[in-house]
């Protein structure tokens, strides 16, 4: 088990660096989407079934092709991408991932997330979500899919070129 979460991690981490490191935003998108994957192999570990599917469906299914489907509509060239050059943004960044990593651990100490054994079963599955989910929230829910659906008509007809 621990094999595989090493495993597990190495990928998440390797994909998540060549995603934050790659020039092209569609080879972008499809590393952060194998991070995605990599996230959700953690949660099939940790025994959590129901966010292993969410993870692959939502995020590495529907958000990427979402961020693809823009990219692609937006249609950069390398002449309109701006490269950022210099070494103080490069240490500003790494001093700044290491403040955020520091925060993360600090909360992660505090709420006692560290103190529970890697292999404890889960808190909840499908069964404990979908009541909340669809009969308290049921207007928030489809509130936010009407949003996602009007941004997506609007990228379209922002990105839309007029035909001579």
């Amino acid at each position: 088990m621990t094999f595989f979460f090493w495993i597990f991690a190495a990928v998440i981490v390797g994909s998540a660096l060549l995603a934050i490191t790659r020039r092209n935003a569609v080879a972008t998108a499809l590393w952060a989407a194998l991070s995605f994957v990599g996230i959700a192999g953690e949660f099939v570990l940790l025994q959590a079934y129901f966010l292993a599917v969410v993870e692959v469906l939502v995020y590495a299914g529907a958000i990427m092709v979402l961020f693809l489907f823009v990219i692609m509509l937006l249609n950069l060239r390398e002449e309109d991408l701006r490269v950022t050059e210099g070494p103080r943004l490069h240490w500003f960044g790494l001093i700044l991932a290491a403040c955020f990593l520091g925060g993360l651990v600090v909360t992660c100490r505090r709420a006692g997330l560290f103190d529970e054994p890697l292999g404890a079963p889960p808190s909840g599955e499908t069964a404990s979500v979908a009541p909340v989910l669809f009969q308290n929230y049921l207007l928030p829910f489809e509130v936010a899919s009407f949003l996602l659906l009007s941004a997506i008509v609007g990228a379209v007809l922002i990105t839309k070129r007029r035909l001579p």
